[in-house]
């Protein structure tokens, strides 16, 4: 089995939509998409979301499964410089999040208290649960930290939904904290990153990312990647997001 995850377009959070370019992004990746053969497509019930998503779905005379645990991780939290603001939950300062080794651990990264204060495990648990789910609908139930094929496949299933969530959902197919996956990786709007099934041995399936925040469509078109989800490369940089 395959998975995509899509992160929405270049988005406008006034108005939980796309920006005049993130609306042109999913154009592009619609392009893009209706040659993928899937056999089912799930999206984030938030507007930017199921923005990116119609395009798609337009093209392809189709619609997606709404699902609420697909929404951006909502958790918020007072990070350690900004006490007393709610903030999303990987929105942290290196120096600040690289000093609790809890953070960079599988089974222990949301124990600091403040994650625990913002109830982030509960949120975790409900997304996790409800992922599995649906992989077990369609045939790989999971076991400890591997899935069962009960029914092995080779069917894509494509998602429609945000960074945040995207990574919660790779750190828990891949057996990794997810607050490495939000600090150390970026995935720019519209991209797309795929998860395949390994079945080594038969009925024992594990899941493998072949590529991360993929956006050769947008490329293709000359349009540029948006700075969305990126901080200053540089101090200096004043016309790029520093906080």
């Amino acid at each position: 089995m395959k998975l995509l995850f899509v992160r929405h377009g270049d988005p406008d959070y006034r108005i939980d939509s796309l920006t005049e370019k993130g609306h042109r992004e999913a154009e592009y990746l619609a392009d893009r998409l209706v040659n993928v053969d899937a056999a089912a497509y799930y999206v984030s019930p938030l507007g930017r979301a199921k923005d990116t998503a119609a395009y798609t779905m337009k093209r392809l005379g189709k619609s997606a499964v709404e699902c609420e645990w697909l929404r951006e991780f909502a958790p918020l939290v007072e990070r350690p410089d900004a006490m007393g603001e709610k903030r999303i939950a990987w929105d942290w300062l290196p120096q600040d999040w690289l000093a609790e080794e809890r953070f960079l651990e599988e089974k222990h990264w949301y124990e600091p208290q403040i994650f625990e204060a913002a109830k982030v495990r509960e949120e975790y648990e409900w997304v996790t649960s409800h992922f599995d789910a649906l992989l077990a609908e369609h045939g790989y139930r999971r076991e400890g930290r591997i899935y069962r094929a009960e029914n092995a496949n080779n069917d894509t299933l494509l998602f429609f939904c945000h960074f945040g969530v995207e990574c919660v959902l790779l750190g828990h197919l891949l057996h990794i904290s997810p607050m490495v996956l939000w600090q150390g990786l970026c995935a720019a709007p519209t991209s797309v990153t795929t998860v395949v099934t390994e079945e080594r041995r038969k009925g024992i399936a594990s899941f493998r990312m072949s590529s991360f925040g993929d956006i050769s469509h947008l490329y293709v078109k000359g349009e540029p990647p948006a700075f969305a989800a990126r901080f200053c490369e540089c101090f200096e940089n004043e016309n790029e997001r520093h906080d």
